[in-house]
Formats: structure tokens, sequence, C-alpha cells
């Protein structure tokens, strides 16, 4: 049988304001142009498959700064979540396990 885990609340809220962080980041991302700096396109059709790029405007400073603040976020959301004194509960051959049934974890909303 599969072990079954008692993540404390504030784990599990920790783990899905992660999803929800790199969910937004990433939808951000491939909303803004390809390039950070703006930068002509180009086309190379001489390798193994043929890339091409239009030309990219850059990254406006709001979008900048929003793209990292998502990024920090994200960073303090990982440490919380891996660093959280809930592991120390988990033996060791247990913890793979139990990452994983964080990840796919969802806060109960009662």
């Amino acid at each position: 049988m599969a072990a079954t885990y008692d993540f404390p609340s504030d784990l599990l809220a920790g783990q899905e304001e992660l999803h929800q962080v790199r969910a937004e980041l990433l939808a951000l991302l491939k909303r803004l142009p390809w390039s950070v700096e703006p930068l002509d396109g180009f086309s190379d059709a001489g390798g193994w498959r043929k890339v091409e790029r239009p030309a990219s405007p850059g990254w406006t400073a709001d979008e900048q700064a929003e793209v990292e603040k998502l990024r920090q976020r994200e960073r303090e959301l990982a440490v919380f979540v891996t660093c959280h004194r809930f592991w120390s509960e988990v033996m060791p051959p247990e913890k793979v396990d139990a990452r994983m049934k964080l990840k796919h974890a969802h806060e109960d909303p009662s």
C-alpha cells in the first residue's frame, strides 16, 4: 500500500503558491519577445534544423521588473518548500515519494 503523508497546511500552501507562481511566470515569458534586449531578427537554414526569429523590440523596464519579481518569489517558495521542518520527520528512503506526493497534493479548501 502506498504511504500517505500528513503535510502541514503551510507546506501545502507554499507548494500551491509555487505552482501558481511558476505558471504565471511561464505564461508571462511566453507573451514576451524572445530577447530581453532589442535585437534584429535572423534566419539560419544551414544547421540540422532551420531557426528563425523575428526582430525583438526587447522587454520594457516594467516587464523586466515583473519577471524578476516572479523569479524572486519562485526562489523564496522553492527554498521554503524544500527546507520545511516537515522533511526532517520523513525517513530518507521515503523523501522522494513524499516530495512527489506533495507536488501533486492540493490543499483542502475547507
